[in-house]
């Protein structure tokens, strides 16, 4: 019996497929957390770029985690810098190719190319709740950059840390396989960071948006 998975067999993929919402993700409670999936379909912008020019400035390969619909593969490509998406959706990885960005379909936790030698990963648009455990997910960040690379992660507001079991809703309030996911803050990711054997090299904020770089303790 093929089980569901996931951002796979759920509204995701159509969304991606279309580059329309609305989309959410519902907690078991009930309450819910709006998805951009506007914003991820769209050409990148704002906060965006600062990722991307903090890339081309390390002059190395970046690799996208949960690359979603590739806009920031593409944008870092258009600035003459080397990238890979990795997605688990399928129509999250076909989207970023007919950018023409190279991607893969793969967990993070799968093997991958060039373990230990990017020069950069990126983990945005809240997908440092990848897996709903943090310290694991950046434990396995800091095996895929190289020595002296860089993390760059979007981190929520104040000092969010949170856990939940969550579900992709769709427009029509059709529910994907629940999954657990993670929201966190600055101070809490750090903690999260240190415990993974990774330390803050900078932080800003952009557009509403807020974001970490972290390199090897």
């Amino acid at each position: 019996m093929t089980v569901a998975a996931p951002w796979v067999d759920d509204p995701f993929a159509e969304a991606v497929r279309t580059g329309r919402g609305p989309l959410w993700l519902r907690r078991e409670d009930g309450r819910r957390q709006r998805l951009d999936i506007e914003r991820w379909c769209a050409p990148a912008t704002g906060a965006d770029h600062g990722l991307v020019r903090r890339c081309a400035l390390l002059a190395a390969p970046v690799l996208d985690l949960g690359c979603g619909p590739g806009r920031l593969v593409a944008a870092l490509l258009a600035r003459g810098v080397p990238a890979l998406g990795v997605d688990v959706t399928g129509a999250a990885v076909a989207r970023t190719v007919a950018l023409g960005g190279p991607a893969l379909r793969r967990s993070v936790f799968d093997r991958l190319p060039a373990e230990g030698r990017w020069g950069a990963a990126l983990l945005a648009d809240g997908n440092l709740g990848i897996g709903g455990d943090p310290e694991a997910l950046l434990r396995r960040c800091a095996q895929l950059i190289a020595p002296d690379g860089r993390l760059l992660v979007e981190v929520e507001a104040g000092d969010l840390d949170e856990r939940a079991v969550v579900r992709v809703e769709g427009p029509d309030g059709r529910l994907g396989p629940a999954f657990p996911w993670a929201r966190l803050g600055a101070a809490p990711a750090l903690r999260r960071a240190r415990a993974a054997g990774l330390v803050e090299a900078e932080r800003w904020a952009s557009h509403g948006r807020r974001f970490l770089a972290l390199r090897r303790g």
